[in-house]
């Protein structure tokens, strides 16, 4: 018996994809013999129309699947943004907008095996405090799972519980979090009985990061912090010596105990807008931006000194991840330049590498079986053999475009596109 729950509870952590970036919050999976081909014509089990607009990740329990999504609703007379004051200058930043209308934000679950809408839950309706960027939408926080419920953030519009039948469990409210009018984007976690949320807001100004109860949303710990807007989402890093939560930031970036949320230590910031999520090896872990200056370097957990290690400063982009696999760091560019680096040293393993296809990327990569998978905003996705020298393995299209991160899940691969979701099997 005891070795059949062992059995059971290693398969429940290769199939499950419970939030951002997956099991490890780290774009990596284990599973093996995965579709290496798709197209809109082949190898697609099932494609489900998602209304409205969400540019965050499928997660997957069993044979649940969650994502968010945003309807725009119709013009509500006088509403406005929060107003945003930098050096004591009210400022509108180009290409932002949406606070003038109300918006409808949605928690769907869906049939992993059929693609189904099993429910469609709207948590939120209503005017919204802030703008996006246009490009960005309402719904680009990845939810989280622990198997039992459903955890659904929308910065300044709430963070809400359900169960898996479609059930509130608990809502609350964080407070307005102004993001320079650029929209939300880091995602909740889950640690033990916490979910635990990075609210990092415009110039610094009541910034914080906070843990809720799972069972009731009442919050356990609050910790200030003195970092402008971020959207990366922290990750928990089980070293050999202690846990910490390591929270990315322009102007630091600062380890807590997630139980207490107590600061451990501090580094350096990134000076660049904090998007991408740190990678993790171990206690290693390498923390990197791309907005305005492209910083890059890795520290190691655990200790209080905060040395660098060694430093990669080119390479990375503006939203997408990387993903740390079997030794190495895959960074891609905006455009889609690839680099790979050791983990351990820095050493440059390739820099350069070229997709066939130019295009725009925010899809984060995934690796699996010895590969990674980048997917453009065209929604094309490319198969990278993960070694030591750039090769593409295969080209695929879902015909569509894609923001969305991919999720791995059962043998099958979940890409959102722009208006439907996709399920990618054998």
């Amino acid at each position: 018996m005891f070795a059949l729950v062992l059995i059971l509870c290693a398969l429940t952590f290769v199939d499950n994809w419970p939030q951002w970036r997956g099991p490890r919050g780290q774009g990596v999976s284990d599973e093996k013999n995965l579709p290496l081909e798709w197209s809109p014509t082949k190898n697609i089990k099932w494609k489900t129309p998602i209304s409205g607009r969400g540019h965050s990740s499928p997660i997957v329990w069993g044979n649940r699947l969650f994502l968010t999504t945003a309807v725009e609703g119709a013009v509500v007379p006088g509403a406005s943004a929060v107003k945003h004051v930098i050096n004591g200058q009210t400022v509108k930043f180009p290409d932002t907008g949406g606070a003038e209308r109300s918006h409808a934000l949605k928690l769907i679950c869906v049939d992993v095996e059929t693609g189904k809408i099993i429910w469609e839950r709207t948590v939120y309706e209503g005017r919204v405090y802030d703008d996006r960027q246009k490009t960005n939408s309402y719904a680009s926080s990845t939810p989280a799972t622990d198997g039992r419920y459903v955890y659904a953030y929308f910065g300044s519009e709430g963070l809400y519980c359900y169960d898996f039948d479609g059930n509130q469990v608990w809502k609350t409210t964080l407070g307005g979090i102004a993001k320079m009018g650029y929209g939300e984007g880091t995602s909740p976690i889950v640690y033990e009985n916490l979910v635990i949320v990075q609210a990092d807001s415009e110039m610094g100004d009541g910034s914080y990061i906070a843990a809720f109860d799972r069972s009731n949303g009442k919050q356990v710990w609050k910790t200030g912090r003195k970092n402008r807007a971020s959207w990366s989402t922290p990750v928990v890093v089980r070293g050999p010596k202690r846990v910490e939560l390591i929270a990315s930031g322009a102007e630091s970036v600062t380890a807590y105990d997630p139980a207490s949320g107590k600061e451990l230590w501090q580094s350096e910031g990134l000076i660049s807008h904090a998007i991408p999520s740190p990678l993790v090896v171990d206690d290693l872990v390498f923390v990197y931006a791309g907005s305005h200056d492209k910083r890059g370097y890795a520290i190691r957990a655990g200790e209080n000194s905060n040395k660098v290690l060694w430093r990669h400063d080119k390479g990375t982009a503006y939203v997408a991840s990387g993903v740390l696999y079997d030794g190495s760091i895959y960074l891609i560019t905006d455009s889609g330049t690839m680099t790979a680096l050791d983990a351990k040293t820095g050493q440059v393993k390739y820099e350069g590498g070229r997709l066939p296809a130019p295009s725009v990327f925010f899809a984060s990569p995934v690796a699996f079986d010895g590969k990674v998978l980048i997917t453009s905003q065209d929604g094309d996705s490319f198969l990278i053999n993960a070694g030591p020298k750039h090769e593409i393995l295969a080209t695929n299209s879902v015909g569509e475009p894609v923001y969305a991160s991919p999720a791995i899940s059962a043998g099958r691969i979940f890409i959102r596109g722009e208006r439907h979701l996709y399920c990618i099997s054998k």
